[in-house]
């Protein structure tokens, strides 16, 4: 008896029997950087200074305005809407999912009994009146989206979903994928990634990426947001800024297949998903105890880059050429506008520069046309090509003064460094006029230590 109802089995069967491989997949499907070459290399495991120190002050001067700018052509062609890519043979249309939704945890799916013969009747029935009487259907939408592809999945235009990135580095049974939410909206446009926690212990830009994510709407976006909120999940997890071999991830862009840990995630990333940005906002914070005012980090040497600074509303500009291996460098020598965002300080969530991130982020899809709101423009922010960082000449517990985003004189007490056995205060100045646009946290700083970052609004070459 058995096996006659097993001969013919029942549609709810076969469903379950196709969904769950299907739901599964995107969790086991393996990324090309799992397949890359297993040589080892022996690497002295290198910390790079605090990226808003170093990246600022390495900074190329700006550009004059009868120089002409060198653009580096991208390596390999950038990817985009509807492009296949090198695994298309396994692509499927991912799930349309409402991004506002908590999404549910998994469930075990539970085989039901065989549909008796008047079940299979009531439905027949069911179907026929339902075919004799149709409902009428609205029109059609005209739908001029395009279909997205990434990660191997087919984002149908008006739809939105939840992606897994993995760059296959982990030990295979206990491997972790990191979500990458999609939206693909219903009219063509621009693709615009959004990346966060690249530095694990940097938290207000997952946060900024979740609020703006979530507030879209597929029927109303023209062209695709991704949003990759934890990139470097293992430090994230950990609560450091860097990897577990010790590495800052924000020094190995773009990668390589075969190269240390951190050159591999690199690689994994920028090929799967970065290729497919016209635009990328990468966010980050302040970093060893330090806070930065909303700011913009951009190379504004590149006319395209410069311009795209003018669509976020409310956010102070800081020139700044960028460092070899940073991802917002990499990128743009592949052909994509790229700014760093950077927003208040790490392992905190602070609410108030979360909010200026979302802001302006929202002002930016408003220019580039992607979204269509009543958006009301706040003044402009200055654009600071000049800046230096005001460091300790004293050893001991540092008191600030002043707050970050005050505006300051040249000569003005910014804080003082206290001795705390001999009881010597010793004054820190500001060395320009300008206004705090990064600080130090009050704590113990040693000679030496960048205690406050001086923006200069000076005069434009050419202008």
């Amino acid at each position: 008896m058995l096996f006659e109802r097993l001969k013919k089995p029942s549609p709810r069967i076969l469903l379950i029997g196709l969904v769950i491989p299907w739901l599964s997949a995107p969790l086991l499907a393996e990324t090309d950087s799992a397949k890359a070459s297993k040589k080892s290399e022996v690497l002295v495991a290198e910390l790079a200074e605090d990226e808003s120190v170093e990246d600022v002050e390495q900074s190329a001067p700006l550009q004059t305005k009868g120089q002409e700018h060198k653009s580096r052509k991208p390596e390999a062609p950038r990817g985009g809407a509807g492009v296949d890519t090198p695994s298309a043979a396994s692509r499927k249309v991912a799930p349309n999912i409402d991004l506002k939704q908590v999404a549910p945890p998994p469930e075990a799916q539970v085989s039901t009994p065989a549909d008796t013969d008047a079940d299979a009747a009531e439905s027949e029935v069911m179907a026929t009146e339902a075919v004799a009487e149709p409902e009428p259907q609205p029109e059609p939408e005209i739908r001029e989206g395009k279909v997205f592809t990434l990660l191997d999945n087919d984002v149908m235009p008006g739809t939105s979903t939840r992606l897994a990135w993995t760059p296959g580095i982990q030990i295979a049974g206990l491997s972790q994928t990191t979500p990458v939410l999609v939206v693909n909206g219903i009219n063509a446009g621009p693709t615009l990634c959004l990346t966060g926690a690249v530095h694990g212990d940097e938290l207000n830009g997952i946060e900024i990426i979740r609020q703006t994510m979530y507030d879209l709407n597929p029927k109303k976006l023209s062209g695709t947001v991704v949003g990759v909120p934890i990139v470097n999940l293992p430090g994230f997890q950990q609560g450091s800024r860097y990897l577990p071999d010790r590495r800052d991830l924000n020094r190995h862009f773009p990668g390589s297949p075969n190269g240390s840990l951190a050159d591999r995630i690199a690689h994994s990333l920028f090929e799967n998903v970065i290729r497919k940005c016209d635009m990328l906002v990468d966010i980050h914070t302040g970093s060893l105890k330090r806070t930065n005012l909303p700011q913009l980090r951009a190379d504004m040497n590149n006319p395209d880059v410069a311009e795209f600074t003018r669509g976020f509303d409310r956010m102070a500009v800081v020139h700044s050429s960028g460092s070899a291996g940073m991802l917002r460098t990499a990128a743009v020598e592949a052909g994509i506008r790229t700014v760093t965002l950077e927003a208040g300080e790490s392992h905190r969530i602070q609410q108030h520069q979360i909010s200026a991130g979302v802001n302006s982020l929202t002002s930016l899809m408003e220019r580039q046309g992607m979204i269509s709101r009543m958006f009301v423009w706040g003044d402009p922010e200055p654009v600071y090509y000049d800046s230096d960082w005001i460091r300790a000449d004293h050893g001991g517990i540092l008191f600030s003064e002043i707050e970050l985003g005050a505006n300051v004189s040249e000569g003005e007490i910014l804080g003082y460094v206290s001795d705390p056995i001999t009881n010597a205060q010793h004054p820190i100045r500001s060395t320009s006029d300008g206004r705090v646009i990064g600080m130090a946290v009050d704590q113990v700083v040693m000679a030496g230590f960048a205690a406050y970052h001086i923006g200069t609004e000076a005069e434009v070459p050419g202008e």
